[in-house]
């Protein structure tokens, strides 16, 4: 990254976190609950908590956000904590973190720039990377470009100095627009070669399933459960950012591929809305879609709410997909509660299961379910001659056999359910099998 919100290489930051209150917004959940996120994405980005602070805010105002008054009074706490960062838990104008700026003598961020920077931070994959610096990049082009002076040492040797009449600030533009161009156009190169592998998976005859979820909700944690992977399974906002795919072995031995995604979050940055597009494409491709809540959390079901907004906006139509609640979480959940919660999970809709990623409890119940959603298609009849071993072994590893008979001469007949994938394949490879439904 060519330009940095909180410098990693210094002693830890002390930092004051704000959540502006606005009483129209109408949030479905408490201030409270919101101010503790917001100190959840300072701390993934190693700022030192110093202070905490809800705001009431019943009147913009368009220079600081914050009245006079309530500017003064943080100004004080900023200068007897020492703190070096202000983080505000909303979009503030580059004329508001400006002036904030200059007021508190402090570096502000606000909930766009704090959740780049954890973004920045975290992706590992090229596209990935490429994704978080152009969003980055359209942040900076919209906050008067005032952190990007050191582009200029970039200009030498490649004929892009402006004339004697073009600002610093035009120049910057300019450059910052070039350098928009340079990273899309490297992304559509990167897309086709992932839209290629995508095409090879697809090859496969493996049915597809995508974890979802809000941030922490546990998706790492369970999808190590159920994978035995070890992919960074954190109590921290933003552990995953980059797609995961493994192997899961469903009921009966079956292969399927397993994704894990990039946590949901709510009020999610429009710089941002790309990123998660492409990180999400996983999700789209999917036969069945596990939806991961912290069932332990007062705020699950407004946090399922921001989950089913953020697919809304990218396209996902939940109601049209075979949808899996996975209510994770259970062991934190206090016995006397465990009734009520069962009763609740029966009555679901879209169906939910009730599991704890870190004891396991729920997740053969799980891969149960998630069987018979892939399980759709209706089953076929394979009849085996005798010495075809391998045409057997092969639907057991890609299929789910639900009914086996060995007739009188050796031959085997085999009920069957494949995706047309497996089907297609299993024609091709193994012509001396017959086939009857399907």
């Amino acid at each position: 990254m060519t330009a940095k919100f909180i410098d990693r290489e210094a002693p830890p930051q002390r930092a004051l976190v704000i959540h502006p209150d606005r009483e129209e917004r109408g949030f479905s959940r408490t201030a409270e609950a919101r101010l503790e996120e917001a100190v959840g994405l300072a701390m993934a980005l190693d700022l030192v908590i110093e202070g905490r602070l809800i705001a009431p805010l019943r009147r913009l105002t368009p220079a600081t956000l914050f009245g006079k008054g309530k500017v003064a009074e943080i100004g004080e706490a900023v200068e007897a904590d020492e703190i070096d960062v202000v983080v505000v838990d909303d979009a503030l104008t580059p004329v508001q973190q400006r002036n904030l700026e200059r007021a508190w003598k402090a570096k502000v961020i606000d909930r766009t720039g704090l959740i780049l920077e954890i973004f920045a931070r975290r992706a590992r994959t090229r596209e990935g990377r490429l994704q978080v610096e152009l969003a980055r990049l359209s942040y900076e082009r919209s906050r008067l470009v005032r952190t990007w002076t050191h582009l200029e040492r970039q200009r030498g040797g490649f004929g892009v100095m402006g004339g004697p009449g073009e600002t610093q600030i035009e120049t910057d533009r300019r450059l910052l627009a070039e350098k928009i161009g340079k990273l899309k156009r490297d992304l559509v190169e990167v897309r086709r070669t992932r839209t290629l592998q995508r095409g090879a998976r697809q090859r496969h005859p493996y049915p597809a399933v995508a974890l979802v979820g809000y941030t922490n909700a546990g998706k790492s944690t369970l999808f190590n459960r159920l994978t035995a992977a070890e992919v960074v399974a954190q109590d921290m906002l933003f552990a995953t950012l980059d797609p995961t795919l493994r192997m899961l072995k469903l009921p009966d031995g079956r292969p399927a591929i397993l994704s894990d995604t990039v946590g949901f979050i709510s009020d999610l940055p429009h710089e941002l809305v790309e990123a998660f597009r492409a990180t999400l494409e996983e999700v789209r491709e999917a036969d069945v879609i596990l939806h991961v809540r912290d069932i332990a959390s007062e705020e699950s079901d407004a946090q399922a709410q921001d989950v089913r907004g953020v697919l809304d906006r990218l396209g996902v139509d939940i109601e049209e997909r075979n949808v899996l609640e996975v209510w994770n979480k259970i062991d934190q959940v206090p016995a006397d509660q465990r009734a009520l919660l069962e009763g609740d999970a029966r009555r679901a809709h879209p169906p939910a299961i009730l599991v704890s990623a870190v004891t396991g409890e729920g997740c053969d119940a799980l891969l149960a379910a998630v069987a018979d959603l892939v399980d759709e298609a209706a089953p076929v009849e394979a009849h085996v001659p005798v010495g075809e071993g391998a045409a057997i072994a092969w639907l057991y590893r890609h299929g789910r056999v639900i009914d086996r008979t060995t007739e009188d001469d050796g031959a085997v007949r085999l009920a069957v359910r494949l995706t047309p994938q497996a089907l297609g394949q299993f024609e091709q490879l193994f012509p001396s099998a017959e086939l009857r439904g399907g």
